[in-house]
């Protein structure tokens, strides 16, 4: 075909695709093309030819030039969110143009305001087109010549190395690959080039896909066909394999805590508590949208926009982080970009996608992969509303006591909720480890799942009690078990009133004796909630988040403004900052490791950072830099002897002589091992306080794997064994002075609280929510008490006979 001379729409600075901070045009997934930087507010015709298409909003034009090549231009990135405002479309769909006559007029300081960025990509949307560009990286004037565009080319095939390797990966996490698991799978590979397939009997997906490893079905106990194709492909699978035996990431918590704590005919326990109110349901409409759309081009481009919006509009977490992989999924963007290019609206090419999708999950048959859907079903709303220019569905109205009853309920769908006004939720599908059951245990608004289609017939208004512990929703309750039921309810009330009340106040014990209640924290956000909680410091501060998914190190800069950060929201408490704990099993890209059997047992905690000094001492520096006087604590992870603290205190003099530092800063350890614990007395001479990480020296103490299936139910930090190893810690550590605490799940556990206090224990570091609970049941203790309940749960011949001890000794 012939080639058509392209000139600028406007003046401005002529940029490569490559400029544009946006992968969906950066990257070409559009089409190749040129960017200009504008410096005036008309947008011209670049060349004869005719209008497709003019959004709404008029922030785009998509055109048909005379050799048959679709054009798209699209003023500013995310201009799609701005509705309209600062833009004037002067043509319409099928207008004829010629080159420099004015298609839409727009405010540039308005715009400039609300865009992302003003740069404005000019894109060849048409297959098989070629384009030329002349000079670039230069002031162009408008109607200046910058490009010249031709129809059909040959194909480019680009080849990808022949290399390939294999590999078998086992699937070791409780819930399988689920959602965050298969997020963070997508994220790791993103530092490597290879192609990577994973195959599990006849299904096989994308590695870099959400939706595809969903589909895998791929449970606890599964076996896994890793195949990577590239020049990487080596590397990739050995990243991978060490990644699978860290369950993906998943946290072993997450699986306790997402586990149904009771079940009955009614349901399923998805967040504990008891309700007493008047049924609303609710059936959210569904959103009607055009079928056909205006142009491959246009739609393509509002797809882009709308995606990018909602994935904005996303916040923090591992839910949202879930929800943002699903947005960024090259599977359901592919498949969405077929449909486009059939004829079919961005919208409902979108809905198709996510539809076909949630078809294949639910194939599987898997009940916790098919509650996943409703993350679908979420991103697919937020998409849409953001293409039809709506905002989110109104949030259905309640009145104060309303229990709420709907099919099922999306995460979006419940932050939308006014929780003042909201006593409970059953939903009749779902499940408890869907997303939306973690913000309602979060929230602490009793809820129940799966409790089957007949709770949808319950009448709006009729009052009923929802018992979430037991899974069920009582629709036609007598005078009696109502009475009964806000008589319970009275009671939890007030004394979760109390424990809010007092939770600021300093925490002695009734006897006066002294224990602080400290938070386990990993972000700003959560010292936030800490501080509100009645968080008397930071116990633990994991530093891992500011390592993991990501391809470099955090350097100096970057972690000194964290830690300064955190500190500055804690005020004057106490902030125990731990070194970072990471290691063959949680593996980084820019951490080359070699493959280890059993990552747990290897070169993870302090002795990657004694065999890494240069990241040790980095992050020793910016702990001195950011968290001033004696607020500043610092803590080593994994410690077995106390060699390893003598080597650590003598890179921390060298630090703070670095730093200017002279004030002295505390350096403590973590009890993790069973050989830490028994020589605390001597580790306590070098350090200046202990912490026992209770989830590790649990499983090394009965050399258990947490995250077997086959033994991981014997687990459990209240064996007699581990209590003695706890009592010798916390004697050793007294022998020279040194305070010992517990930062491990235990801590969070307000039963266990007499028996870790009668053990030795004067720092309890809990998870924030617990943390007004937890005070007040230290408040109701007494040494003498506590150490009886200590000797007695020692003495004991099981866990099972300790819990014993310890509910018979609650109050």
């Amino acid at each position: 075909m012939s080639e058509i001379v392209l000139h600028a729409p406007f003046a401005g600075w002529l940029a490569p695709l490559d400029a544009v901070p946006d992968p969906v045009f950066a990257e070409r997934m559009m089409g190749d093309g040129v960017a200009i930087d504008p410096i005036e507010g008309v947008l011209r015709a670049p060349a004869d030819g005719q209008i497709v298409s003019v959004p709404a909003s008029a922030h785009a034009v998509t055109m048909r030039l005379d050799n048959g090549v679709e054009l798209l231009i699209h003023i500013g990135l995310e201009t799609v969110a701005l509705a309209g405002e600062g833009f004037i479309a002067r043509v319409a769909g099928g207008a004829r143009v010629r080159a420099g006559d004015a298609l839409i007029d727009f405010d540039l300081d308005r715009v400039g305001r609300g865009a992302k960025d003003l740069i404005t990509p000019i894109v060849i949307a048409s297959e098989g087109a070629r384009l030329s560009i002349d000079a670039i990286d230069r002031v162009v004037r408008a109607g200046e010549p910058i490009a010249r565009v031709a129809g059909a080319r040959a194909e480019t095939v680009v080849s990808m190395s022949a290399e390939v390797a294999t590999r078998i990966l086992e699937v070791v996490g409780v819930n399988g690959i689920h959602a965050r698991p298969a997020a963070r799978i997508g994220a790791l590979l993103k530092a490597y080039t290879a192609q990577v397939m994973l195959h599990h009997g006849a299904r096989s997906a994308d590695a870099r896909s959400t939706v595809a490893l969903l589909a895998l079905g791929a449970r606890q106990g599964d076996c896994l066909r890793a195949e990577a194709r590239g020049p990487d492909a080596e590397a990739v699978l050995e990243a991978l394999a060490a990644f699978a035996r860290d369950r993906f990431g998943d946290d072993a918590a997450d699986a306790v805590a997402t586990t149904p704590t009771s079940t009955a005919p009614g349901g399923v326990c998805a967040s504990p508590g008891l309700a007493v109110g008047q049924v609303l349901q609710f059936r959210p409409a569904i959103r009607d949208v055009p079928r056909d759309g205006e142009g491959i081009a246009q739609e393509r481009a509002a797809l882009a926009d709308a995606i990018g919006v909602a994935a904005s509009s996303l916040g923090r977490g591992d839910i949202a982080d879930a929800h943002r992989a699903l947005l960024d999924d090259p599977a359901l963007d592919q498949a969405a970009q077929r449909a486009i290019a059939d004829g079919r609206s961005a919208a409902f090419a979108w809905r198709s996608a996510v539809e076909a999708a949630a078809q294949e999950i639910e194939r599987t048959g898997d009940a916790m992969l098919i509650e996943r859907v409703a993350d679908l079903r979420d991103i697919e709303q937020q998409v849409i509303a953001v293409l039809l220019g709506e905002g989110p569905a109104a949030a259905p109205k309640l009145t104060p006591g309303t229990i709420l009853i709907a099919h099922d309920l999306l995460p979006s769908q419940f932050q939308a909720l006014d929780r003042t006004r909201l006593s409970g939720i059953c939903t009749a599908a779902g499940g408890p480890t869907a997303h939306v059951a973690i913000l309602a245990a979060s929230a602490g608004v009793p809820m129940v799942v799966a409790a089957g289609a007949a709770v949808l017939g319950i009448p709006d208004g009729r009052t009923v009690v929802l018992d979430a512990d037991a899974g069920t929703v009582d629709d036609d309750p007598g005078v009696g078990s109502l009475a009964q039921a806000e008589s319970r309810i009275a009671d939890r009330r007030t004394a979760r009133a109390a424990a809010i009340a007092s939770a600021h106040e300093e925490c002695r014990m009734a006897d006066g004796t002294r224990i602080e209640v400290f938070a386990n924290l990993g972000s700003v956000d959560d010292a936030s909630v800490a501080i509100g909680a009645g968080a008397e410091g930071c116990g633990l501060l994991r530093t891992e988040f500011l390592f993991l998914d990501r391809e470099t190190a955090p350097d100096e800069e970057e972690q000194t403004a964290l830690y300064r950060q955190i500190a500055t929201t804690l005020g004057s408490r106490p902030l125990i900052v731990r070194t970072l704990d990471i290691g063959g099993d949680k593996p980084v890209p820019y951490l080359p490791q070699q493959r280890e059997d059993n990552p747990a047992l290897g070169q993870r905690g302090i002795r990657l950072g004694l065999a890494r000094p240069d990241l040790l001492m980095t992050q020793l520096r910016a702990i001195l830099r950011g968290v001033p006087g004696d607020q500043c604590r610092i803590m080593l992870p994994m410690i077995v002897d106390a060699n390893e603290v003598a080597q650590v205190r003598a890179l921390l003099r060298e630090a703070m002589a670095q730093t200017g530092r002279a004030d002295p800063v505390q350096l403590g350890v973590m009890i993790e091992t069973p050989a830490a614990a028994m020589l605390a007395d001597q580790i306590a001479v070098e350090a200046d306080f202990l912490s026992i990480g209770t989830n590790d020296l649990t499983q090394y103490t009965l050399a258990c794997d947490r995250t077997n299936a086959a033994v991981s139910a014997k687990v459990d930090a209240l064996h007699p064994a581990v209590l003695r190893l706890i009592g010798q810690a916390a004697r050793g550590g007294a022998a020279h002075g040194r305070w010992t605490g517990v930062c491990g799940g235990l801590a969070s556990d307000p039963l266990a609280a007499s028996l870790l206090v009668g053990l030795g224990v004067t720092e309890l570091s809990a998870t924030p929510a617990i943390i007004p609970t937890l005070k007040a049941a230290v408040r109701g203790l007494t040494m003498d008490r506590c150490r009886e309940v200590a000797e007695r749960a020692c003495a004991a011949h099981s866990p099972e006979a300790v819990r014993a001890i310890l509910t018979e000794d609650r109050p």
